[in-house]
């Protein structure tokens, strides 16, 4: 049985680079070769940051402009239009920050148009006052409290790099024609200013922008909306006809060569059958989703209108990014100052779908290290005290680090009332003492508390029909605003370690002007998504873990679902297991396996009866330890829900067996994982995990469904473990290693064997004397 990615990359060759088309590393190998660094040019008027992986140049006159945004990589240009550098409307007036006007074609830009003058600074626009070049920030605390892969643990926060702060203001003649004779708003604008700050990221493709506006007058203003990035990108694809017509939102085959490797390629970004320059751009300002494409609610692809000369008859290729909230209407009191989200933007090398994969999963890495936090979980049936210290001490035999008081245990985090806190704070202190980490659940959004305090419909002006899941809270009503103080003075008074927080904040507007926490319905969404991130970043400030089904990860929470239909575990066992290997495999393409949960209802979770639970667990100990060997393997954990982890001291080694694994093997197993083939129940499915920075450089992991022993020899690409020449695989079952040779593609020819409905891993190291 042969892979075939790597039957593809028999049969695919290197194209020649050029000698300025790629870094000489590949930057998914190695960290500390890629160092930011931003300077000034006096001579050419520009500032450059750039650091050997993507580089951005800014000229900074007449005004402040992107002119350059380049991909190193592949010495690829992809701008083709100067835009300006954010744009704001305030009190109602539309004005652009910085950017050059004049550019007499949006196709391409050229150097003499800047010469020469024909592109200049817009009169009626925010222009560069001054700037200031220093080191990245801290968007807010983290707390490191619990273990950390080796490759994390020392990663520093905030990610190292450098910032680049540029300073605008208002003339005097720009704010009185935008004020249109309004003398009082006039004097507004001239005593505003707008920020726009970037920060470039240590041995990655990654960059951060954000604004910040400042009203430094005397009367309050309105930030209606804005947008802090807008960037007229090359178009990747056109055509002449409207591809925005075709019913085609799925990533499309084809084959392309990079500066490193040959891969068989996805494209990744599409939209609406039209590809995209190869960017993932994510905001902070994300919601209800497990994936951040589902997640995204300000980042848009738009028909660049400038943009004449393009092949698209109806002029209607997505090809303007930008980013921002476009409903807002912030009130801003006179000295406040509104900071934007950020936006990420990583640039990749190429459309193959797992080095786009790769990248995002070091993106996180670096933005947000907690998300690589993976405490191995129990979630707790009962909140009464036997069954809890039950679940404790069983969690302490096997290695388990964590219970949850989980949904249905009848925990309530709402009851303030002194017995709760001081029951709660006597089983932390019981869990603790033990070292294992308590926390419980919290319901937010997907039910009503009232029609006061629900989300208000602005066309009936009641609650119902306008919410994501129907009925929701709003958290700037008085419940939402009193639920968070609860929420604070429990986690301070109690010392849970982690919340389980169900149905966040998935970004509901609301069309009440009489909660306390918001004016009106544009402001509605922003306030309320304030009021939850800013509740997370405390909790990361605090150490305190949280489970989200939401896409907060760059805002502090750890962990969503891998990504499974809940109904799937009533299924009969069998096959949801398949499901399950399916589930991980699909999930880990652009997210780590520490930001996924999977599930294992070991009591009857949405019907299915006894053919779908594992309960009683020594009954049905070989399906448990499939599900085990599912989850630890892969890296990931799981919700063992239910009210014990064993019930007999057989089932009690096999629990034990696989914790000891993970344990032993922990990093590698938090480590990538390069995708090979995926499980179809009829033949054997495998993975690779790989990090070249590990002693352990690589782990496969290969599962057999099938009722008979397997044997035969794969094709397994070892770029990813960084070894070149030869590798040291030890059959982890019999702990017996042999060298190999790696072939001119970095694949070995591996004899494995698998045994009947079982498991066989692979540990990889470098051989003695490999380079």
């Amino acid at each position: 049985m042969q892979n075939p990615l790597t039957n593809v990359l028999m049969f695919l060759v290197f194209l020649p680079l050029t000698a300025n088309a790629a870094p000489p590393l590949d930057w998914l190998l190695y960290q500390g070769e890629f160092k930011t660094d931003v300077t000034f040019s006096e001579e050419q008027n520009t500032i450059t940051m750039q650091n050997g992986l993507v580089r951005r140049i800014w000229k900074t006159t007449p005004t402040g402009a992107c002119i350059q945004f380049d991909n190193l990589m592949t010495d690829e240009s992809l701008l083709r239009g100067i835009k300006p550098e954010a744009l704001v409307v305030l009190n109602g007036e539309e004005i652009p920050v910085g950017g050059l006007i004049g550019q007499p074609n949006y196709a391409f830009f050229i150097q003499e148009w800047l010469d020469s003058g024909v592109m200049q600074a817009d009169p009626n626009a925010f222009h560069l006052v001054d700037w200031q070049i220093g080191e990245t920030k801290e968007r807010f605390p983290w707390k490191r409290v619990r273990y950390l892969p080796k490759f994390v643990a020392d990663a520093p926060w905030p990610p190292a790099g450098k910032s680049l702060d540029m300073r605008y203001r208002l003339s005097s003649e720009a704010a009185s024609a935008i004020a249109k004779n309004d003398v009082n708003f006039a004097r507004q604008l001239e005593q505003t200013e707008v920020i726009v700050s970037y920060e470039m990221y240590d041995d990655i493709p990654l960059l951060a922008k954000y604004v910040t506006v400042k009203n430094l007058s005397d009367f309050p203003m309105t930030l209606n909306r804005f947008d802090s990035e807008v960037l007229a990108f090359v178009e990747v694809e056109h055509s002449v006809e409207s591809r925005m017509k075709l019913v085609d939102p799925w990533q499309k085959d084809t084959t392309e060569t990079t500066p490193f490797r040959p891969h068989t390629v996805l494209s990744n970004g599409q939209q609406s059958g039209v590809w995209l320059p190869k960017v993932h751009i994510e905001s902070e300002y994300e919601f209800i989703g497990m994936d951040a494409r589902s997640a995204n609610e300000v980042v848009r692809w738009e028909p660049d209108p400038q943009f004449r000369t393009q092949v698209n008859y109806e002029r209607t290729t997505p090809c303007l990014l930008k980013s921002g909230l476009i409903r807002l209407d912030y009130e801003m009191t006179p000295g406040e100052k509104f900071v934007s989200p950020w936006t990420f933007e990583l640039v990749f090398d190429s459309y193959d779908r797992e080095r786009c994969g790769l990248a995002q999963r070091r993106m996180y890495r670096t933005i947000a290290p907690w998300s690589s936090e993976n405490p191995i979980i129990m979630h707790a049936g009962s909140v009464r005290e036997t069954a809890i210290k039950l679940a404790i001490d069983q969690c302490v035999e096997v290695g388990f680090e964590m219970v949850i008081l989980t949904f249905g245990s009848g925990f309530n985090i709402e009851d303030e009332s002194q017995g709760n806190i001081d029951y709660i704070s006597n089983l932390v202190k019981y869990a603790n003492d033990r070292g294992i980490e308590l926390g419980g659940y919290s319901l937010l959004a997907s039910r009503g508390v009232g029609a006061k305090d629900d989300v208000i419909n602005p066309v009936t002006g009641k609650p119902g029909g306008f919410a994501r899941f129907g009925n929701s809270p709003c958290l700037g009503s008085e419940w939402g605003i009193h639920y968070f103080e609860n929420l604070y003075s429990f986690y301070e008074k109690t010392g849970f370690n982690m919340l389980e927080h169900d149905g966040s904040y998935p970004g509901d507007y609301c069309g009440s002007t009489e909660h306390p926490g918001h004016n009106g319905l544009d402001d509605s969404q922003y306030r309320q998504w304030k009021t939850m991130t800013d509740f997370y970043r405390w909790c990361r400030g605090r150490g305190i873990y949280l489970n989200v089904p939401d896409w907060y990860f760059l805002n502090g929470s750890n962990k969503t679902g891998m990504g499974y239909r809940e109904d799937n575990w009533s299924l009969p066992r069998a096959q949801q297991i398949i499901h399950g290997r399916q589930n991980i495999y699909d999930g880990t393409w652009a997210k780590q396996q520490s930001m996924g949960w999977m599930f294992v209802p070991l009591t009857q979770y949405h019907g299915g009866g006894a053919a779908a639970t594992m309960e009683p667990l020594s009954e049905n100990l070989a399906d448990y330890e499939r599900h085990l060997a599912n989850n630890f393997c892969a890296g990931v954990q799981a919700c063992y829900r239910g009210p014990r982890l064993y019930d007999t001291e057989a089932t009690k080694q096999v629990v034990q067996k696989y914790v000891d694994f993970y344990k032993k093997h922990r990093d590698i197993l938090d480590s990538d994982i390069v995708h090979l083939r995926r499980a179809d129940g009829r033949e054997i499915d495998y993975f690779l995990h790989v990090n070249p920075l590990l002693e352990e450089k690589g782990l496969l992991v290969i599962y057999n469904p099938k009722s008979v022993d397997v044997e035969t020899t794969l094709r397994i690409p070892l770029y990813y473990t960084g070894l070149t020449d030869k590798a040291e695989i030890f059959d982890a079952e019999n702990d017996v290693a042999t060298v190999y040779l790696l072939d001119k593609f970095d694949t070995v020819e591996l004899p494995i064997r698998v045994p009947a409905n079982g498991i066989a891993t692979y540990v990889i190291k470098a051989a003695a004397g490999s380079r």
